[in-house]
């Protein structure tokens, strides 16, 4: 696709790490600026991957899991991202854990945490804007361009390569969507309160709000709750708009989303 001529310069990049890509849309700025900024993000990335993945058995969190560190002990960003997930649990009524069968672990919340402090960090280096989307975690900030909002496309779960949606960031100089389901990865979300998977009447939940970590935090805890408690909780929240799919092909969404759609 050509871009308009008085749009923004884009710089581009996709990313594999933390199991996925992460794919940069970066407009304006200084383009020095920004190229150096971006190899700082995916610099962090990796970071974070050494530092809180669960599959690695010299990373500070599965250290942490075995008592080996404390908190103290580990990078400052580990006690970050074990508050922002206490904070989780507490609004979701336990239904976001920090935990997998009675081990510590924050991963239902460190890839949005992390997909928003990258692109936050590309806006901090003079970007006119950023979409950054990590594994289906998007953080969009700013826009690309005059008068033209960042749109982001809400995959079908139930008709693969459709589209139930299409989000706009009109308006919005910060938005991010998450969406939590099985269509992509099975059923990999647990409900905190049996520890099993969890089993509801939901295939997706897509989340609407300014950050992608607390985005990315509700659609997985709603999605947990099933599709009348999820709801009526995500109604609950401030500043948050949801996109309910259920296995039997039914739609439900907060009463503002259609405020988003476009």
């Amino acid at each position: 696709m050509t871009e308009p001529a008085d749009a923004p310069a884009a710089v581009r990049h996709a990313e594999e790490v933390m199991g996925t890509v992460f794919s940069f849309d970066v407009r304006g700025g200084n383009p020095g600026a920004v190229q150096a900024a971006l190899a700082e993000a995916v610099a962090g990335l990796h970071r974070v991957d050494a530092v809180f993945s669960t599959y690695r058995e010299d990373s500070q969190i599965s250290r942490l899991a075995r008592d080996e560190l404390t908190v103290a002990e580990c990078d400052p960003e580990v006690a970050e991202v074990l508050e922002l997930g206490a904070e989780a649990e507490r609004t979701s009524d336990g239904w976001f854990s920090l935990r997998y069968e009675g081990r510590l672990d924050p991963t239902g919340i460190v890839k949005g945490w992390a997909v928003e402090r990258a692109a936050r960090h590309l806006l901090r280096a003079g970007a006119t804007g950023v979409s950054l989307n990590g594994g289906g975690d998007v953080q969009l900030l700013g826009t690309p361009g005059p008068q033209r909002p960042w749109r982001v496309g809400v995959a079908d779960p139930l008709r693969p390569g459709g589209l139930a949606a299409v989000v706009s960031a009109a308006g919005a100089s910060e938005l991010a969507v998450a969406t939590s389901g099985t269509a992509e990865r099975g059923a990999h979300i647990v409900d905190p309160r049996t520890g099993r998977s969890a089993v509801t009447d939901l295939v997706a939940v897509t989340v609407v709000t300014p950050s992608v970590t607390w985005a990315d935090c509700w659609a997985t805890a709603a999605f947990a709750m099933g599709s009348r408690e999820g709801l009526r909780w995500l109604e609950s929240l401030p500043d948050v708009e949801a996109l309910l799919i259920t296995a039997g092909d039914e739609v439900r969404c907060t009463g503002g989303l259609a405020s988003r759609l476009g």
